[in-house]
């Protein structure tokens, strides 16, 4: 645990003077001065006693060595949106002697709550204390706690040090995640079961990889042409079927959303995001993030990460930080997607133009399924208060645009439901129109 340094010099203890002390300072001086101006030996000794008090509190506080040690621990260190945290606070004299009155005081950013603040009695030679605080925020971010402040008075409240320890942690706060019902999305077998029949049926007898005969193999497994060329018995090694994969694309742009704060639709459609994208990962897709800047964050067995659960914490902790951006398009989404876009994207799109439901429909035609998250900004912005059920015939086009392309469109108001528009994906996924000639 890190220790605070410890300042020294009688400058130091005069600059920590509180109010009292300073009051006690003042008299001595004004009372020694009215001493030698009228002569009052008594004046004097008590002026000379009022002065000595506070200077004596701070050179006494200074050249105390106190060495404490101290330690933070979150619980947890990555939470939701909304929901609480706690901070463990942990202080060890790790010293001979033990301390006088502690004041602990960790720093925290506004957002989470009031600088929490603790007062600390005398702590016994390789003694500890612990205590605990909350934090929480409605807002997603990563927050810095710390550096933990130590303040060491001393009995008479004349004088008061402040020692800092220089560790400090991170708390990420993220979006909300809201388990998703099971459906099967149109075309989600794309990217293992359809790439993988390909590969097969491209495949001739001489492209099989063989290996070695081992006890237990079935015999309809040898290949013998194999046996033949090496001279000891070969068998076809076991198919790996492909692991289906998703993208899900988010839209940052700024243009593209309306609100502010957390009721805004861009919080609503990165809450979304990570909803969805969590949901994928644990029914077994190599599931990546993309943005409309091109930012892509890999999935589980990309080759960096290995584990669900790690490539869920790196998409959240993504997703904490991420920020509108000042794009126009899709474009950048595009690039990234022409190397790589089969299985299924899903789509959680702002407001769009023309141009960017055509760059969908492009993108459409190198995905296996493709589910669209369409947003009506309007309603988080307030302008459909007065007649909430009035067509928008411009939205009304560009979703018929989006279907007629192969899309599953699922449009979202504010204060829909999650988990109710993605169960609407299974009841509405159809056939794309084109998939049986395919190809860009």
């Amino acid at each position: 645990m890190p220790q605070p340094d410890s300042p020294s010099g009688l400058r130091t203890g005069l600059r920590g003077l509180t109010t009292r002390g300073r009051s006690f300072l003042a008299a001595g001086f004004t009372a020694v001065l009215c001493a030698y101006v009228f002569g009052q030996d008594a004046l004097l000794q008590i002026g000379v006693l009022l002065a000595a008090l506070p200077l004596a509190a701070a050179v006494l506080l200074v050249r105390t060595r106190y060495r404490v040690a101290g330690g933070r621990r979150l619980s947890p260190y990555r939470v939701a949106a909304g929901q609480e945290a706690r901070v463990h606070l942990r202080l060890d004299n790790v010293s001979r002697v033990p301390t006088g009155l502690l004041l602990l005081e960790d720093k925290v950013p506004y957002v989470l709550g009031p600088r929490p603040r603790f007062v600390l009695d005398r702590v016994e030679p390789r003694g500890f204390r612990e205590v605990s605080y909350r934090v929480r925020s409605d807002l997603r971010g990563r927050y810095p706690l710390g550096p933990l402040q130590l303040r060491v008075a001393d009995p008479f409240g004349m004088c008061e040090l402040t020692r800092s320890f220089a560790a400090s942690d991170v708390l990420t706060v993220v979006p909300q995640v809201q388990s998703l019902p099971a459906v099967r999305l149109a075309g989600e077998a794309s990217g293992h079961g359809d790439s993988n029949t390909r590969t097969l049926a491209l495949a001739g007898d001489d492209d099989v990889i063989p290996r070695e005969y081992r006890h237990g193999d079935d015999l309809r497994r040898v290949h013998w042409k194999s046996t033949a060329r090496y001279g000891e018995l070969m068998v076809r090694r076991e198919e790996q079927p492909l692991k289906a994969r998703a993208t899900v694309l988010l839209d940052t742009r700024e243009i593209g959303h309306r609100g502010s704060g957390p009721a805004s639709s861009f919080e609503w459609a990165v809450s979304c995001a990570a909803s969805v994208g969590v949901h994928l990962m644990e029914r077994g897709y190599r599931t990546r993030l993309l943005t409309d800047t091109g930012l892509a964050v890999p999935g589980p067995e990309s080759g960096v990460i290995a584990s669900v659960g790690e490539a869920a914490g790196l998409l959240l902790d993504t997703l904490a930080v991420v920020e509108q951006s000042d794009g126009g398009g899709l474009g950048r989404a595009e690039e990234v997607l022409r190397l790589g876009g089969e299985g299924v994207i899903v789509a959680v799109l702002g407001s769009l133009d023309d141009e960017q439901v055509a760059r969908l429909g492009r993108l459409r035609r190198r995905a296996g399924g493709a589910v669209a998250i369409l947003l009506d900004t309007a309603t988080w912005a307030g302008l459909r208060h007065i007649l909430p059920d009035a067509p928008d015939q411009d939205a009304t086009d560009q979703i018929l645009r989006l279907r007629e392309a192969g899309w599953t469109v699922l449009p979202a108001r504010a204060g829909d439901s999650v988990p109710a528009l993605w169960r609407l994906a299974e009841r509405t996924a159809g056939p794309a129109p084109y998939q049986s000639g395919a190809g860009s």
